[in-house]
């Protein structure tokens, strides 16, 4: 596993296309410079030994050391041992609707991403505790198993979309049977379910079915309504431009409303509460109030241990490209222009 020590200078690395970009400037002003003193011909004669190359080799050389150098500076560390350790917390997974409806954007900028925000706040409250993540629509699909790894559980949530599954509608009821498997059943820890939606569900019956045996697991419950009550229409999208709204059999423009009672029903049957999404701040101040609240229990997690430092592999090599450019000179070197590998040299007469 690979750390990044100092990640602010890797903001460094956009001076390098700067840096090319006015050497390519200055190269097409010194081209023109030169046709007005003299033409190529007679430029070559004047300056015999002016290689063509050096110059593109040069700036290679210094921008592939200057990128190391600040591959230095970041100081990248390598995790070489894997230890287990005992952690007290407890098993969160959270349960996304990933449906078209969640496309409308009552709440700005829609649904989805207010869910996803959502999620990202709660795991930055979170100390030891470990999550997964659960995408769902007229399916549910694992995104990510509990693990105590929340880099990777941001990067797999910002990736979420309303079009990871090509199954469209509402099931909670296979998100409740699915994150029932995602605990371990050895360790008996405390587990809890988010299930963030805007309540839409196409099957109701089956999903207080699902609850009750969701709950038969020892999991509790929370639902987090995202959305408005009166509703707002589905936008269908192309790069960014709203090309039409999405319409019924009918013809007519959907409106998808926030169903509040179904997530309470959800919330309540799952000892649980139901909480609305309008307001991040005090939904994650509730939330990480309701999780201080619980019980935690101890169990096992691995983690890479003894990180070491691999700045110097990355300055050394900085130092010897940065040398080599110094000494290669913009002239042509004796043995290569004897190779004429350009065919330039002047003509006989």
């Amino acid at each position: 596993m690979i750390q990044l020590d100092e990640k602010i200078y890797s903001y460094l690395l956009a001076v390098i296309p700067v840096v090319a970009i006015v050497f390519v400037l200055l190269q097409i002003w010194k081209k023109r410079t030169q046709n007005q003193f003299a033409d190529t011909g007679l430029f070559k004669k004047l300056v015999p030994n002016k290689s063509r190359f050096k110059a593109t080799l040069k700036l290679l050389l210094f921008l592939t050391g200057l990128a190391f150098l600040i591959m230095g500076l970041v100081n990248p560390k390598m995790g070489t041992k894997l230890e287990t350790v005992k952690r007290e917390g407890v098993d969160i997974v959270f349960a996304v609707d990933v449906s078209k409806s969640m496309l409308a954007e009552d709440i700005a900028p829609n649904r989805l991403e207010k869910a996803k925000r959502l999620v990202s706040e709660i795991v930055n409250q979170l100390a030891s505790d470990r999550i997964g993540i659960i995408a769902y629509a007229g399916q549910a699909y694992p995104q990510l198993p509990i693990t105590t790894d929340y880099g990777a559980a941001k990067m797999f949530l910002q990736s979420m979309n309303t079009d990871m599954l090509t199954s469209q509608g509402t099931a909670i009821d296979q998100a409740l049977d699915l994150a029932a498997t995602y605990y371990d059943d050895e360790e008996q820890t405390n587990r809890v379910l988010f299930i963030i939606s805007d309540g839409e569900d196409h099957s109701a019956n089956a999903t207080l079915e699902a609850v009750e045996r969701t709950v038969e697991e020892g999991i509790r419950i929370y639902t987090i309504g995202v959305g408005k009550p009166k509703g707002a229409p589905i936008p269908i999208k192309r790069n960014g431009v709203v090309e039409r709204l999405k319409k019924d059999s009918q013809g007519e423009v959907v409106i998808t409303k926030l169903n509040e009672s179904v997530l309470t029903d959800i919330a309540e049957e799952g000892n649980g509460e139901y909480i609305d999404g309008a307001n991040t701040d005090a939904a994650v101040a509730y939330i990480k109030e309701q999780l201080l609240q619980m019980d935690k229990k101890e169990f096992e997690a691995k983690q890479f241990a003894e990180f070491k430092d691999q700045f110097q592999w990355f300055l050394g090599v900085a130092l010897l490209l940065f040398f080599l450019d110094i000494f290669v000179l913009d002239k042509k070197t004796t043995w290569l222009r004897r190779l004429n590998l350009f065919n330039d040299s002047p003509k006989r007469q």
